[in-house]
């Protein structure tokens, strides 16, 4: 990694990415080149000196002359900002899109020896039936009884998924009116460890499909609206009940225009149903509560939104019993 003089002539130093390059190797010409991409990971507008005393000429010049990063093929780590190009000049905010825990099944677990700020995915029915039994106050391992992921049947009443809202979360415009149809996502990326798990829909009633998998065994997943039960639009309204929170008004959680709503929810892959392997190579053995011991793998799932470029990290914990 390196980064590129930006001082002189402007340099375009593009490269594929992994799962680019995956496409054009297999040679039966169908890989085109049809949409791409700009991003300003490096840049600090915070640069921007409109004091400086050599004039206006000169009020973006560090911006202009920050070193640019050389392009790289990992497509995990590249371009976490995008720009967009807005026909409406006149915008006064962008949309966000955030965690939403108000919805009920959708918090995160309890900070406990297992996890700590995460999502909880238990990996087998066994894991499933030690911390349903648990009945040791003494530990907080029994706090998460309420708010696990059950990965181990896709066909469960444990209807416990993860929402992601999307709009203005402002409460300088006005909530009754939607969000423009320019800025709502109707498609959304999610990106998982596909050693680890896969991604099925919010009441566990269909399993995902990956629309590739690239050299780093990242899973993609392209889930778009009316497709599946992933993706449905917000409430409008402004917020009411409990904390000045939208209980009452369908969990919402922006306080501007929202958009849509992504849900989801995770299955454990079959190695790790099957096998600690991955626990004892990548994981953290040896969490006890007194009774069972426990191993984890803690990672994250990217969303990001395919319309506005945004982007969140989920963090994401397995667990297996593992005596």
């Amino acid at each position: 990694m390196a980064f590129l003089d930006n001082s002189g002539d402007i340099i375009l130093d593009a490269v594929l990415t992994d799962a680019g390059r995956k496409r054009l190797a297999r040679g039966d010409g169908t890989f085109k080149v049809t949409k791409y991409a700009f991003g300003d990971d490096e840049i600090d507008y915070g640069s921007y000196n409109a004091t400086h005393l050599s004039g206006t000429a000169y009020f973006d010049l560090e911006i202009l002359q920050t070193p640019i990063l050389e392009a790289f093929t990992n497509n995990r780590s590249s371009l976490k900002s995008r720009l967009i190009s807005l026909t409406n000049n006149n915008l006064l905010y962008l949309p966000e899109m955030v965690l939403n825990e108000v919805e009920n099944g959708t918090s995160r677990t309890p900070s406990s020896a297992l996890a700590s700020g995460s999502f909880l995915v238990l990996v087998s029915e066994e894991t499933i039936d030690n911390i349903e039994a648990n009945t040791n106050t003494g530990t907080d391992i029994a706090d998460v009884k309420q708010s696990y992921i059950n990965g181990n049947s896709i066909s469960d009443d444990n209807y416990r998924y993860i929402r992601i809202d999307q709009g203005l979360n402002t409460d300088k415009l006005d909530p009754s009116k939607k969000l423009s149809a320019e800025l709502t996502e109707q498609q959304y990326m999610i990106q998982i460890d596909n050693r680890l798990g896969s991604i099925v829909d919010s009441e566990k009633s269909e399993q995902g499909s990956p629309s590739f998998i690239d050299d780093d065994q990242i899973a993609t997943y392209y889930i778009t609206q009316n497709v599946g039960k992933y993706i449905d639009f917000c409430k409008q309204g402004p917020l009411t009940g409990q904390g000045n929170v939208g209980i009452s008004n369908g969990g919402e959680l922006l306080e501007g225009p929202r958009g849509t709503k992504l849900r989801f929810s995770i299955h454990a892959s079959s190695n790790l149903k099957a096998s600690t392997y991955l626990f004892d190579t990548i994981g953290t053995t040896g969490i006890s509560d007194g009774t069972n011991t426990y191993s984890v793998i803690n990672t994250t799932v990217k969303v990001t939104g395919v319309t506005t470029g945004y982007s969140l990290d989920i963090p994401i914990t397995f667990v297996r019993t593992t005596t």
